[in-house]
């Protein structure tokens, strides 16, 4: 069914303000340069303001001081604290996904001993274990492999080929988009060579409430104990979270990234594409970790790092960032200083080069 919404209906949804006519009825959610009559947009990028003189949208959402700076004719606005956040409550208004009804297909194994309750719906060829329990309104789509004694929370989703391994404990409204593997063993040997040997992985992965794992991510088991993401953690596509590892509360780790064994991530910690961090080592909270940055010691909480591998403090990184363009000449300057010295070595220091060093 399509949703019609006025401009202050949609304003107090998200906590802005109304600026323009508050009547206009939207009833689609678009990008600056394709909006239309009827549709809202966003900005919050100040290099897209160039649009909007030309922008065809009925209302656009914005953040403070956008509008009175310049005069952008009959167009409309939401005046929002945070325009991305208003324009991600209002997109999933107009398309909150599907809705499920519960029904589990034939085609579905169940064994006889798991527990599931009510709404949960099961798409063909998931594969539930023994004494597995899935959780009220939960969603599994086909391919799901549920092991014996996973627990899988209410309301969650979990998309085809998803693997939650035996023992493993998923929290309410988690999803797990395709092919994600939780639980799978940690890399774990004792020995080298042909005398390597297999150490058991006999913990377990717990996933709490409101997270949400990206595709073909992969969270080992615990050697022993627990790996752990906290709720609310956001993980992108393919990331290795190896064994015993905990990310912290909200933390948010991008495509790519690497942690090893027993590390700790604490509360909001953010590590950009294919950051590699090393075991046994703790990221404190608030830390802000660059792309492709080697993290290979802990990190105190609210540090700024970035530059590859290894990284270092950011501000120092932008000052070395600055200094290469500059580098041919300065190993000139020095080359040609080092030349005067030894001249000047040489004739024991009664001649100097007053042109030295300019």
């Amino acid at each position: 069914m399509a949703i019609r919404k006025s401009l202050s209906e949609l304003a107090d949804h998200v906590e802005g303000k109304v600026i323009g006519d508050g009547s206009v009825v939207i009833h689609r959610v678009a990008a600056i340069d394709e909006a239309g009559p009827g549709e809202i947009t966003f900005l919050t990028n100040p290099r897209y303001q160039k649009f909007l003189p030309r922008c065809k949208a009925s209302a656009v959402i914005v953040g403070a001081g956008v509008v009175g700076r310049a005069d952008f004719g009959p167009l409309s606005f939401i005046e929002a604290a945070d325009p991305y956040v208003a324009f991600a409550k209002i997109l999933t208004l107009f398309f909150p996904g599907p809705r499920f009804g519960g029904e589990r297909s034939a085609a579905a194994h169940i064994d006889g001993s798991a527990e599931l309750a009510n709404g949960v719906t099961v798409f063909p060829n998931v594969f539930i274990g023994a004494r597995g329990k899935i959780g009220r309104g939960s969603v599994l789509f086909p391919g799901v492999f549920i092991g014996a004694d996973a627990e899988i929370g209410s309301d969650c989703l979990l998309h085809p080929n998803v693997v939650v391994r035996e023992g493993c404990r998923i929290g309410d409204r988690v999803i797990l988009h395709a092919g994600v593997v939780i639980g799978s063993d940690g890399f774990g040997y004792a020995g080298a060579g042909a005398g390597r040997v297999k150490i058991p992985q006999v913990g377990i992965v717990i996933v709490e409430d409101d997270v949400e794992i990206g595709a073909n991510t992969t969270v080992d088991r615990a050697t022993l104990g627990k790996t752990v993401i906290q709720r609310g953690a956001k993980i992108d596509n393919l990331v290795q979270i190896a064994h015993n590892v905990v990310i912290g509360e909200h933390s948010v780790v991008a495509a790519q990234a690497g942690i090893a064994g027993s590390t700790r991530l604490g509360k909001n910690v953010t590590l950009a594409g294919q950051v590699g961090v090393v075991n046994h080592i703790q990221i404190g909270d608030g830390a802000i970790i660059g792309p492709q940055s080697g993290i290979p010691k802990s990190v105190p909480p609210g540090a700024v790092l970035s530059g590859g591998i290894a990284a270092a403090p950011h501000h120092d990184w932008l000052k070395v960032m600055t200094l290469l363009p500059q580098l041919p000449s300065l190993w000139s300057t020095v080359h040609r200083l080092e030349r005067e010295v030894a001249r000047l070595i040489k004739g024991g220091g009664k001649e100097i080069d007053r042109d030295a060093g300019r």
